[in-house]
């Protein structure tokens, strides 16, 4: 049984990870923990006969970039979603710069090709610093820069996870406030989408939303699937099932897939992230030659 291989919702795997990935890549297989209980542990095969597609989450693919020779030559097929948003540094501390994620998106779409590189402004944090003169501004710019780099973009609204709104909390000590769901005005959220959806198309972009509970279809912006059967059969010509993954949340349309990243292993600190954060003592619990990404977790075959 053949799998799609999502590396990584959890973490960023080719920021941080590459060279653990690719040592499982040589060694065919890696191991993930169950995040609720270390004790179950699955064996995951990663030969190419096992894998229909990789998909990879980052924001910032450079480390991965000079190993897709190597997985080309492996006979792997995989995308990008690769999230660009250029937000204040108060919000995304350790991101790369606009002009840097910019370049490298561009290099990596001359790579392997716009339509295996999906552009993420994602999520849309609506606060004092980043309101919605600031997002449509913001996504105007950036919509520009990545015209022609990419066929799709996908967007969602910022989602109150137990460990952003501790965030969110952090950040009022710094005068930043973040607007809650409940109190968004969402006039103008609907006018924010409807110039979006026109700024997409008119860079060549079809646009889609991300686990929304919120309805955008009155503005042109369709539910999406980030792990998508449809786009998986156009891009590579594979007919898999489309049936939703049913470990994901109910709003997430994305089909079956296995994720190979841990939470709390994410070195950027972003406000908003429902993963979690770098735990003291974590990176010291990584090891390249390890089949689990933290500690040594082993399963028979």
């Amino acid at each position: 049984m053949t799998i799609i291989i999502s590396a990584s919702r959890r973490t960023d795997i080719p920021a941080f990870y590459s060279q653990w990935f690719l040592h499982k890549i040589r060694n065919g297989y890696c191991t993930v923990f169950n995040p609720f209980n270390c004790r179950q542990v699955s064996r995951v095969s990663l030969l190419p006969q096992d894998v229909d597609v990789i998909v990879f989450w980052t924001k910032n693919p450079r480390p991965l970039m000079e190993h897709i020779a190597e997985l080309d030559a492996r006979g792997f097929k995989y995308y990008f979603q690769y999230t660009v948003n250029g937000y204040p540094p108060q919000l995304e501390p350790n991101i790369p710069q606009l002009k840097t994620s910019v370049e490298t998106f561009s290099q990596l779409a001359s790579m392997i090709g716009a339509e295996k590189v999906i552009w993420r402004y994602d999520p849309i944090l609506i606060s004092n610093i980043t309101d919605y003169n600031y997002h449509l501004k913001q996504f105007t710019q950036i919509a520009a820069l990545l015209k022609g780099k990419t066929k799709r973009v996908v967007i969602s609204l910022v989602d109150e996870y137990r460990k952003a709104i501790y965030k969110f909390k952090k950040l009022k000590e710094q005068n930043i406030n973040v607007i809650s769901s409940n109190e968004l005005n969402y006039f103008k959220i609907g006018e924010l989408m409807i110039a979006f959806s026109k700024i997409a198309r008119d860079n060549g972009m079809e646009i889609f939303s991300c686990g929304e509970t919120v309805d955008l279809e009155p503005y042109n912006i369709l539910p999406g699937k980030c792990i998508d059967d449809q786009y998986i059969r156009r891009v590579f010509g594979l007919t898999l099932s489309s049936i939703k993954d049913k470990y994901q949340r109910q709003e997430c349309g994305c089909i079956s897939s296995k994720d190979i990243g841990i939470y709390d292993t994410c070195l950027y600190d972003c406000a908003y992230c429902y993963a979690g954060t770098i735990k003291s003592g974590q990176r010291q619990r990584h090891y390249i030659n390890s089949p689990s990404l933290i500690d040594r977790y082993e399963t028979s075959p």
